[in-house]
């Protein structure tokens, strides 16, 4: 049985369950020939030390930045230098501009296992940079003009007021389009306006975030849809069949509708349109109620366009990003039913999510909370939305 829960309504409980991730990963994750390990099994052993996502390497920044501005821990800050470094010397291809997907890093080098151009990684690149000059990194505000002028010169789409979503190495566009990478840039523009004040970021994430949750949703009964063809029509039938595409799943996903929920009242402090709030709302209520485990309770990962679950798993991602909506919800309208849920789910990810013995949260689950693997943190997860969720819930609770 897992501890006593603690008062969650209490600042000093979330940052010290904060704390206690970070325990996991600092100082076992570094890797002093440059970045961060990505792959962790439960107990913390390091089972692949070479591979380098772009995604766990962008987001090892905002880890590390964050906890930098929120511990009185010199590591930390060391650390995000360390791991903006290896994201500019290793990952960053100077002559294209780009950053590769995915490397092979052995001996202090870089061999480049996929060069893809995706819209969803640069987002975290923006992301990383906004995080990193918030967190009094000076020279990273160069890098985070120089990103938001690729992205714009590659991937967005002013006719659609979108990003489009992948490109070769080349930078010839895929027609595959997503709102996953629209989702994360609207998060990395909100970032990016919070440490700079230019007002282009917010212009942006305001026009993304209207595309996305009300034209295109608009398209797909009120709920947002994945995935989308060259013309943003919407495409049904896109990895239908492939429940292992962690980042382009089928179905609609009830943690990216309580995530687009948390992200509109973010927007909503800094530009508050009225559609905003009801929006968030509505999306956070289907999110619940069509993906809510009556019987053993958390959310499932995805239900289909007839709102039967098509994917009966449990991922941490979606209970932590629905924990934050549920917070800022509650704390934006005062509405009980809103708390009710926040310690609800804290007491779920408590008893099933929280590692109690070797610190951190697991991966995935299924329905029944059965481990289906012993890795808790293969690339692109190393806490980034737990402890994303957390620092959300601490501005909910300063009031």
């Amino acid at each position: 049985m897992p501890p006593a829960l603690p008062d969650f309504h209490r600042r000093q409980t979330v940052l010290d369950h904060v704390h206690d991730i970070l325990a996991f990963y600092h100082p076992r994750a570094l890797d002093p020939s440059g970045g961060f390990f990505h792959f962790f099994k439960d107990d913390g052993t390091v089972y692949d030390a070479h591979t380098r996502h772009l995604v766990s390497s962008t987001r090892f920044v905002f880890l590390w930045a964050m906890a930098s501005r929120h511990f009185d821990e010199p590591a930390y800050r060391r650390h995000m230098e360390h791991a903006v470094r290896f994201l500019r010397e290793a990952h960053r291809n100077r002559e294209t501009g780009g950053y590769a997907w995915q490397l092979r890093w052995q001996d202090g080098r870089a061999e480049v296992s996929d060069a893809t151009n995706h819209c969803y990684g640069l987002a975290f690149v923006l992301l990383a940079y906004a995080h990193a000059v918030q967190a009094g990194m000076a020279e990273a505000k160069a890098w985070l003009d120089e990103t938001w002028e690729l992205l714009e010169q590659r991937f967005w789409e002013p006719a659609q007021q979108l990003y489009a979503d992948e490109a070769t190495p080349g930078w010839q566009l895929r027609p595959y389009r997503g709102q996953n990478a629209n989702m994360h840039a609207t998060e990395a523009l909100l970032a990016a306006y919070e440490a700079t004040g230019e007002v282009r970021y917010l212009d942006r994430a305001a026009s993304v975030a209207e595309s996305i949750v009300q034209r295109q949703a608009g398209k797909t009964g009120g709920l947002v849809w994945e995935h989308y063809r060259e013309d943003w029509s919407p495409d049904w039938d896109y990895n239908r069949h492939d429940r292992s595409n962690i980042f382009r799943p089928w179905g609609f996903q009830p943690g990216h509708l309580t995530e687009w929920a948390k992200l509109l009242l973010i927007l909503e402090r800094h530009r508050p349109l009225p559609w905003l709030l009801p929006r968030a709302e509505s999306l956070f209520e289907a999110g619940l109620r069509h993906a809510w485990d009556d019987t053993h309770g958390g959310i499932v990962y995805g239900f289909a366009p007839d709102f039967t679950v098509c994917d009966d798993d449990k991922y941490h991602w979606v209970q932590a990003e629905s924990l934050a909506a549920a917070a800022v919800l509650g704390a934006r309208t005062g509405k009980a039913p809103y708390w009710d849920w926040y310690d609800r789910l804290w007491a779920y990810c408590w008893r099933h999510w929280v590692d109690h013995e070797h610190g951190a949260w697991f991966r995935i689950l299924t329905r029944e909370h059965r481990k289906l693997t012993d890795a808790k943190s293969p690339a692109g997860k190393v806490d980034y939305h737990t402890t994303g969720a957390c620092y959300e819930i601490l501005r909910a609770l300063k009031g």
